[in-house]
């Protein structure tokens, strides 16, 4: 019987333990309460750079060439000679018009002499009123040929000097596809080399529709944000940023209908020849943001591409789908929606936790990124 008696013991002991439900232990984690922050976002738009003038230089007459005056990649002056074309048809076409120039002022000062008798004779009654008239219009005809003549002349001298080929800007010589002895003319699919001014460069980026109309109601109008906006930077294609600001200059006022976009040009600086025309980069856009909250991207984590934090409500960690901005290269999270100043979320385990999990703040702590209110973080676009 006490044997029988103590396994009814036991028996009920254990189904007790069974029944009686697990206590959760409190564990602690570190939490954050949000406060309003400043950041500067930094939107990054692709971007193509020319040099403020890229001059095509084709030749104006036919002709072999017979110099190169410089190499590629030199830097030349207004008015340097470029390219010499040979000059021997053209000198001679210049004499050629300077002798048919002499010829016609000799025939003009005969044609005038004789109308000058003519005159004289007609007074006296010796020649009629038509032959006055004949002289008159031999000399009109000879003023005529002169002034052909001399129109000639210019033009072969323009010629000659035409096969002299000169930079029409200051600027860096591009690429030499023609050599001395090549037959060149103003038809060649090539020009003979590429001139670009390169002392400030052009870059050229795009940006669709919405963000166009956020910028201006952000500035107020177009004119507005070309004045306020502040200066821009430039990531060069090996990911380095370029050493000099530059300002947007202009916005296109007209939307490409194929692409959606609008086209805006910066100018950037080139005093060290760092910028070249025809290369690529990223331009670098900085946008305020004021009163905004700012969280860590541990803080948060993902079901079916939607976003959630754990809240602590209660001392019980609750998930809440939350709306962000990724920034500083996805470190920190701007919260569009979701989470209001005052909120005290878990910014650690958050991967691992569960819904109803008892919170122990290790630390209370301050948004941390209100301290640095001036910090500059990438927004991805």
């Amino acid at each position: 019987m006490k044997q029988t008696a103590w396994v009814v013991v036991c028996a009920a002991a254990l189904a007790s333990c069974k029944e009686a439900p697990t206590a959760q232990v409190a564990s602690e984690y570190e939490v954050m309460t949000l406060a309003p922050t400043d950041r500067t976002l930094s939107s990054n738009y692709s971007a193509t750079i020319r040099g403020r003038q890229d001059i095509d230089i084709y030749p104006q007459v036919s002709g072999t060439l017979t110099k190169l005056a410089v190499t590629e990649g030199q830097h030349v002056k207004k008015g340097q000679t470029l390219f010499i074309i040979d000059q021997v048809p053209y000198r001679a076409a210049l004499k050629t018009a300077e002798a048919n120039t002499a010829a016609a002022e000799a025939s003009l000062a005969t044609a005038k002499l004789t109308y000058e008798s003519k005159q004289e004779l007609y007074k006296q009654n010796v020649v009629s009123e038509f032959d006055l008239s004949t002289a008159r219009n031999s000399m009109m005809a000879a003023e005529a040929q002169l002034a052909q003549c001399k129109a000639q002349e210019v033009n072969a001298r323009n010629n000659l000097s035409y096969t002299v080929v000169k930079s029409p800007s200051d600027g860096v010589v591009g690429t030499l596809p023609y050599r001395v002895g090549a037959l060149v003319s103003s038809a060649i699919p090539q020009p003979l080399t590429t001139v670009s001014d390169n002392s400030n460069m052009y870059v050229y980026f795009s940006m669709n529709e919405s963000q166009l109309l956020n910028m201006i109601r952000q500035y107020g109008s177009k004119d507005a944000a070309l004045e306020k906006m502040p200066e821009i930077e430039l990531t060069l294609s090996d990911q380095s940023t370029y050493p000099h600001k530059g300002k947007i200059e202009t916005i296109s006022g007209v939307i490409d209908r194929s692409t959606g976009t609008v086209s805006l040009r910066a100018v950037f600086p080139n005093q060290e020849g760092l910028l070249h025309s025809g290369g690529t980069g990223n331009v670098v856009i900085p946008v305020e943001k004021s009163d905004v909250l700012v969280i860590p991207q541990g803080a948060t984590f993902e079901i079916q591409d939607k976003r959630f934090v754990y809240k602590v409500v209660d001392g019980v960690a609750k998930s809440s789908p939350v709306v962000v901005t990724r920034v500083n290269g996805g470190q920190e999270f701007i919260v569009d929606e979701g989470l209001t100043a005052g909120d005290v979320i878990v910014t650690e385990g958050v991967g691992l936790m569960r819904e109803g999990t008892p919170i122990t703040p290790k630390k209370a702590q301050n948004q941390t990124p209100a301290a640095d209110s001036t910090a500059t973080v990438a927004a991805a676009n």
